[in-house]
């Protein structure tokens, strides 16, 4: 049988399912059609060049008039969107790409078809994405060490394409997971049992100041306002460094901290008991065994940078001389040098870094993480990853340094941590992401940044955009916050339907109970979403940040729901011209959208087989609860960093005069994720014969008070507090485990609520009732 290809090169036109992506594509570049099962919607593209060279930039056609969405990264660790419509609006260091083709033509039905390219990594090259100014799209090609050169490069660029847009990228990932065998899908990988509980990191609460004591007292803190912390992030602070004065009248002063070095693998001065606790063992240990007797933490984890600390490993330090640490002098790659210059280079270019030799990497982090595993620890949040692309020259590259180091790090965390316990942080490079066959965790975006008014429309439009990447090899973590702050409740409702852990970094004293109660239960587990959270289909290619006109809209699912989450993200986002993120309107307008149950993509699935379309919307701010037919919409009004959720319950027809949804917990953002099975179970057929359209409207009436039962129908809901559901009908009875429980009916729309206790067992499931 001979399979057409979607993807062909003709008289120089790259088309796509017939439809024309890029035009004057030159005569190197190379296509090669995916061949096996779950590649023939695929095509690699490659290049060849005359000369071999360490570093090429091929050309590989010319895009324009086509809309596009891309997740590039601004600066050395982070990525985040940028939407255009030609060749010269692709950034530098563009790692993945989304382009829309709609037939033009008047009339026409045929469907608008998405293509994704990933640029991947081939041998010891890496692929990106760029545009140039005469609107062609281009392969930039690197090793990263000029004595590590190529003369072609056939699999540099995977293309997928088909009608739905997230299963185009699914399916190109999955492709390139088994072409390239390096990494593994985030569906193949185990993720940490800390996501479905409520966190506290140490780091905006104290940043590098954080103490034993500090950590006990936010610990408190949380647990007396009835939302306990159930894992921990010890962040950066709690390390031996070199003591470092800042140089007097130094150019990177402000940088000092990023030069310092690791000196040991234990904790330093401040996390031990007594100043220096001369034998009395760790005083790390001491901590954790406090934090889980004490305040019933189940998952500690601590900091560490990837190199060991922000300067690496200091050579020749005293019980680490084994690990033949050396300086080096981090290269970076010109692609992000035309992006934005970093700090924490500027330091480090000037003063070294110290790096345990590849061969030695495995040993390093063996033998820091056994120690921290004795300690209680169960896991780590490793960070400043990219550092390592740098240092490639004397090493076989960037790829082969980076592979050495993310093999040493995964087969160490498989020894000491049962749990994969493991977060990513400031990884967001390729050359990493398609080396991670075990790490199951990845920080989405740039930092939470307290003091900066910039960054929290961005922040939450960049994790949904860098998800639709990212969350198809790791669930995607969203970051810390503060719950007492102005953007606390934006924050809080973004991370509630994002599928990622929920933790803040609030300082002691220093909480907004009111809103962590709409985050966390009591036994301090959250409700969490079932997916990474991505924006809606017709999200993907406006942008939200910068338009002047678009609201963001995010999907996820519940086990037996869907939700829409809507933010007014719009006025601040990275600017290419000062080459940082800044506010471009500084009062940006009220908008307006609207919502609809295909918002959510997954909706089918959630709904089942008999489904019509039909769905129960409950909007959390407002507390509407609104009937929607097919294909209805409902709209909605924000102002900048305002937000709602909309929760999609699928109605289902009990009786031709009975239908019937579980919501949820009215009071949660994440008010469907409480509903975690939904069963109706039929009475006999003879009951409702009653009911046979032949009694007369008298007898009807007063039937309707003594009406015979039809259905009960069977909840499992974790959780407590205002339970609600729809029911076409006043229920005749509600129950929770066996006992009968008052209930509200509204008639005007049909909402049941009652209240549900709080459970003694955590992750209790309470048996819900209703019969109709």
């Amino acid at each position: 049988m001979t399979v057409t290809p979607n993807i062909s090169i003709n008289d120089g036109n790259l088309l796509v399912h017939g439809k024309t992506i890029l035009t004057g594509v030159p005569d190197n570049i190379v296509l090669t059609p995916g061949s096996g099962v779950g590649l023939v919607a695929g095509a690699f593209i490659g290049a060849t060049a005359s000369d071999s060279k360490s570093l090429h930039v091929f050309p590989m056609g010319v895009l324009e008039d086509l809309r596009f969405m891309c997740c590039f990264r601004f600066k050395l660790w982070w990525m985040t969107q940028r939407m255009g419509t030609c060749g010269k609006d692709v950034p530098l260091e563009t790692q993945f790409m989304l382009v829309e083709s709609k037939d033009d033509n008047e009339g026409s039905d045929a469907p608008t078809i998405y293509t994704v390219f990933l640029p991947l990594l081939e041998g010891q090259f890496r692929a990106v994405l760029q545009g140039n100014d005469k609107n062609e799209l281009e392969i930039c090609l690197e090793s990263g060490d000029i004595a590590v050169e190529t003369n072609q490069g056939l699999y540099v660029v995977y293309m997928h394409a088909g009608t739905n847009p997230f299963e185009v990228i699914n399916q190109a990932v999955k492709a390139v997971e088994k072409h390239m065998k390096t990494f593994l899908h985030r569906e193949k990988k185990k993720l940490p049992s800390f996501l479905d509980w409520f966190g506290w990191c140490t780091w905006d609460a104290f940043y590098t100041n954080v103490t034993a004591e500090g950590v006990e007292e936010g610990l408190k803190s949380l647990s007396n306002g009835g939302t306990p912390p159930r894992f921990l992030i010890i962040d950066d602070g709690w390390q031996e460094i070199e003591n470092k004065g800042k140089e007097i009248n130094a150019v990177v002063q402000e940088g000092a901290q990023f030069a310092s070095r690791l000196t040991g693998i234990k904790e330093n001065a401040k996390f031990q008991k007594n100043g220096l606790n001369e034998g009395q063992g760790s005083g790390l240990k001491h901590l954790v065994d406090e934090a889980k007797q004490h305040h019933d933490v189940k998952f500690v984890y601590v900091w560490h940078a990837l190199a060991g600390y922000w300067g690496g490993v200091k050579p020749a330090a005293a019980g680490m001389e084994h690990y033949d640490t050396f300086l080096a002098y981090p290269v970076q790659s010109p692609g992000v040098m035309g992006n934005q210059p970093d700090i924490v280079m500027d330091s480090l270019s000037v003063h070294g870094l110290g790096l345990v030799h590849p061969k030695k990497v495995f040993n390093f982090y063996n033998e820091l993480h056994a120690y921290l595993a004795s300690c209680g620890v169960d896991g780590v949040k490793v960070d400043v990853q990219n550092i390592i692309e740098t240092l490639g020259a004397g090493h076989g590259g960037r790829v082969s340094l980076t592979s050495s180091y993310i093999q040493g790090l995964e087969a160490s965390i498989a020894r000491n941590f049962a749990d994969n316990g493991c977060i990513a942080c400031m990884c967001h490079n390729t050359d990493g992401i398609y080396s991670a066959r075990q790490t199951a965790v990845v920080r989405a975006s740039d930092d939470f940044y307290p003091h900066d008014p910039a960054s929290h429309t961005i922040h939450i439009s960049s994790v949904a955009y860098n998800t639709l990447f990212l969350g198809e090899f790791m669930q995607p973590d969203w970051d810390m916050f503060h719950s007492l702050h102005p953007a606390a409740e934006y924050h809080g409702a973004a991370r509630a339907i994002g599928g990622c852990a929920i933790y803040v970094s609030d300082k002691p004293g220093n909480h907004n109970f009111e809103l962590l109660k709409k985050l966390v239960l009591p036994d301090g587990s959250v409700l969490r979403a079932q997916l990474p959270g991505r924006p809606t289909l017709d999200c993907l290619f406006a942008d939200p940040a910068r338009d002047g006109s678009s609201l963001l809209k995010l999907w996820n699912i519940n086990k037996c729901s869907g939700v829409v989450g809507v933010f007014n993200c719009q006025g601040a986002g990275w600017c290419k011209v000062s080459k940082k993120t800044r506010i471009h309107d500084a009062s940006p307008g009220t908008l307006t959208g609207s919502v609809r149950a295909v918002d959510v993509d997954a909706m089918s699935q959630v709904a089942g087989a008999n489904w019509n379309g039909e769905t129960i919307v409950y909007a959390y701010k407002s507390g509407e609860v609104v009937r929607l037919p097919k294909g209805a919409s409902v709209p909605v009004t924000l102002k900048v960093l305002e937000y709602e959720l909309f929760h999609f319950c699928p109605l289902k027809e009990i009786a031709s005069n009975i239908s019937f949804a579980p919501i949820g917990l009215l009071d949660m953002f994440n008010t469907t994720g409480a509903v975690e099975q939904f069963e109706i179970h039929m009475d006999s057929e003879e009951k409702p014969e009653l009911f046979d359209g032949e009694v007369s409207s008298e007898l009807t009436t007063s039937l309707s008070k003594i009406r015979s039962r039809t259905a009960t129908i069977s909840l499992k809901v974790r959780g407590c507090g205002r339970f609600g559901a729809y029911s076409s009908q006043r229920p005749l009875k509600c129950s929770v485990d066996n006992a009968e429980a008052d209930f509200n009916y509204d008639t005007a729309c049909g909402l049941v609520s009652f209240a549900l206790p709080v459970p003694e067992e955590e992750m209790y499931r309470w048996h819900v009732e209703i019969q109709v």
